[in-house]
């Protein structure tokens, strides 16, 4: 290496992380040297598509420095990405570390890094350094870009290192990222929450909102466009709020309107939106786009007005349902999905009952429903009438039938038409057949062969089978 790290010190931190790269490389090609095989890493994602994501820059960040990604964990390097939104998915990971010292023990070569949402946890953090001595690195959220530089300090430590940043204002550009699919890609276009929702541990394992600026979202979109990318989804705790806290506010309506004019860019998703902020501004950006899909993910969480405010989500029942009525007024053929959480403290039978209203008139596409989770640290956790647990399993099983009759009801409304579908895969059962999505998210499964992949192809939906249809090709209808 040419330089030193003092000569970047006072330069941005893309520049010093390219540095660290450079550097963990040198040492990378000369373990491999010495090993006489490849060195190999995996990268282990639990959560939510914000932490899939940034698996992705890590998984960049790897190859960079000369890694073989592979997906057994008898790795030299295994990274787990890690997601606390519920308590089984902490004991998941603990369970999976026991099994990690074996393969260490096995391997003095290995090196593991724990990350994410749950090494933002202090009780976490210190449990890691009590029971499992043998990890090596432990950093959060907000220092994914500092991996080079914390690995750098493992080889040239004999402990373990760790680097927890309890909140961060610095967003870094330009680091490397290492795409799942060719054709489409995750884009953050924030990090962080502001909503402290009582339930919900987010706002303090990711952050306060930050949003990355319009300039560097577009720049990046149309270099993924270039690259191949005809779809891509917008990311971030609460889309919605985008840009209030920049320099130039920027709403995330106008920032949509801005990435429309991308030419090569056939498709838009985002995710998640918070309904208290939906504007109207919006709703009709959706309307008039050409290239947004017709799936709104909308959680609603819950139905009863005087569980909503206690969760702190500052809208009531009827301000929702008033949302979604606009919402499918200007966009009669949108796709709505949600959250709905069952067994909040001090849910009642009544107010179990107004979510089930809710369900029934709104009439969702499918929901993703969860039980109640006490997260230490947050203000539900400490409340009382925390509800017996059979009486959440009756009600979440009465819930799941609800969502799943409406469901098959609404399945199998588009057969016959000829309809987009971007191809994603060879079908996991078939080989002769592909799989891909409509614009609603439905998935799609026909007759095709792998030079689809990553097109879009008009398909006639044939047969619902309910969650999907079985399509035929009919390219001679565009």
């Amino acid at each position: 290496m040419n330089r030193n790290i003092t000569d970047i010190e006072n330069s941005n931190q893309t520049e010093r992380q390219l540095y660290f790269m450079e550097m963990c490389k040198e040492w990378a090609a000369k373990q491999q040297e010495k090993l006489g095989r490849p060195l190999t890493a995996c990268v282990n994602t639990f959560g939510c598509q914000m932490n899939a994501h940034d698996s992705e820059k890590i998984i960049g960040i790897l190859e960079k420095i000369g890694y073989t990604m592979i997906e057994d964990e008898k790795a030299d390097f295994v990274i787990y990405n890690t997601c606390t939104v519920r308590e089984n998915a902490n004991l998941k990971v603990y369970g999976r570390l026991g099994y990690l010292k074996k393969l260490k023990s096995q391997n003095p070569h290995m090196m593991i890094a724990l990350c994410g949402c749950m090494m933002q946890e202090t009780a976490v953090v210190e449990k890691i350094k009590k029971s499992y001595k043998f990890v090596d690195i432990i950093f959060g959220t907000h220092n994914i870009f500092k991996l080079a530089e914390l690995m750098q300090a493992r080889i040239d430590s004999k402990g373990m290192i760790i680097d927890i940043w309890k909140d961060t204002a610095e967003i870094v550009e330009d680091l490397p990222s290492e795409r799942k699919h060719k054709f489409k890609a995750g884009v953050n276009i924030m990090y962080g929450c502001n909503n402290f929702c009582t339930y919900c541990i987010v706002p303090y394992v990711r952050g306060r909102e930050r949003s990355r600026n319009p300039k560097d979202i577009i720049r990046e979109i149309e270099a993924l466009v270039a690259d191949g990318v005809v779809e891509i989804m917008l990311l971030g705790q609460n889309v919605n709020s985008y840009g209030k806290n920049l320099e130039h506010p920027v709403t995330f309506a106008q920032l949509l309107q801005e990435i429309e004019k991308i030419e090569g860019l056939e498709r838009i998703r985002f995710m998640t939106s918070h309904p208290k902020d939906l504007s109207d501004e919006l709703i009709a950006v959706m309307r008039d786009s050409k290239k947004i899909c017709n799936h709104l993910h909308l959680p609603v969480q819950c139905g009863s007005s005087r569980l909503l405010k206690i969760m702190n989500r500052r809208y009531t029942k009827e301000q929702y349902l008033e949302l979604v009525d606009k919402i499918k007024k200007a966009v009669p053929n949108i796709s709505l999905t949600t959250d709905i959480i069952v067994g909040f403290p001090g849910e009642t039978e009544e107010d179990f009952q107004e979510t089930l209203d809710v369900v029934r008139k709104v009439r969702y596409e499918s929901a993703y429903t969860f039980i109640y989770s006490k997260r230490t640290g947050t203000p539900a956790a400490k409340m009382e009438e925390q509800v017996p647990e059979d009486v959440i399993k009756d009600r979440f099983d009465r819930l799941l039938k609800e969502i799943q009759t409406i469901s098959a009801e609404l399945s199998g409304r588009d057969t016959g038409k000829v309809e987009k579908v971007l191809v994603e895969e060879i079908n996991s059962q078939d080989p002769d057949f592909v799989t891909g999505r409509l614009t609603n998210n439905v998935l799609v499964h026909f007759k095709g062969s792998s030079d689809l992949i990553g097109k879009i192809a008009n398909v006639r939906l044939a047969e619902s089978k309910g969650f999907y249809y079985m399509g035929e090709l009919a390219e001679e209808e565009q």
